[in-house]
């Protein structure tokens, strides 16, 4: 006659882990420091206090004690989306005009267009490699620099590299043709000349076209994406 299997007990939280609670309280008290002489006062903020060390960099220059506080915003913190984005973008810009279209257009015997080229394909892989990990690194978990990217996917979506390729090269010929040789025509008309370059290529103005001519791209594919889920919103509702 076989004999019945003595039933498994379920394993809990309690005795599957053996949580030390006395050690975390012990720790707790060694921190706070409390004997019955110092048990209403609050756990020390001073870094001298915390690091047991007499360090002439851990006093400011009035005498004070530094205090130490993680939750302090450092610098970079304090200030705006909009400003970092947008600076990050336009100072990209202008390196690539620098580097990209002074550097290597030289060589492109005279034609524009390929420079153009160029410049789109080297600006979409700065983007790519380099802009777009950086907006990565510096958000807080609210993906707050996604309305300042194109294509805001997870980095293991490849194809996002050749669109990234194609949409800046795209932005390039418009930032040129719209801006650059619009505000020439205009200036031509207002003055009575005819083919004068007046406004030329360089880093500073091709990095400020570059980031209004993408924000307008962003802008609009933003404006269709919310048209298409509020219309998606609405015949869900309606059926």
């Amino acid at each position: 006659m076989s004999k019945k299997k003595k039933p498994i007990k379920e394993t809990t939280i309690e005795n599957y882990y053996d949580l030390k609670v006395d050690k975390v309280d012990e720790l707790v008290a060694a921190l706070k420091d409390e004997t019955p002489e110092t048990a209403a006062n609050d756990l020390t903020m001073f870094i001298s206090d915390c690091t047991g060390e007499d360090d002439p960099k851990n006093y400011t220059r009035s005498g004070k004690k530094k205090e130490f506080d993680p939750y302090k915003t450092d610098f970079l913190g304090k200030i705006p989306v909009w400003i970092k984005a947008l600076f990050v973008k336009w100072w990209f810009a202008g390196v690539v005009c620098y580097f990209v279209m002074f550097g290597i257009g030289q060589f492109m015997n005279g034609d524009p267009l390929d420079a153009l080229f160029i410049t789109g394909v080297v600006m979409g892989l700065v983007v790519e490699i380099l802009v777009n990990p950086l907006f990565r690194f510096m958000e807080r978990g609210n993906r707050e620099y996604d309305p300042y990217i194109m294509f805001p996917f997870p980095f293991k979506a490849y194809w996002t590299f050749f669109t990234n390729v194609l949409y800046y090269v795209v932005v390039v010929f418009v930032m040129y043709f719209g801006f650059y040789l619009g505000l020439n025509e205009l200036i031509n008309c207002i003055k009575g000349t005819e083919s004068v370059i007046a406004v030329g290529v360089e880093p500073l103005l091709f990095g400020t076209f570059c980031v209004i001519s993408d924000m307008i791209f962003i802008g609009v594919k933003d404006l269709i994406v919310h048209l298409v889920k509020k219309r998606a919103k609405e015949k869900a509702l309606n059926v």
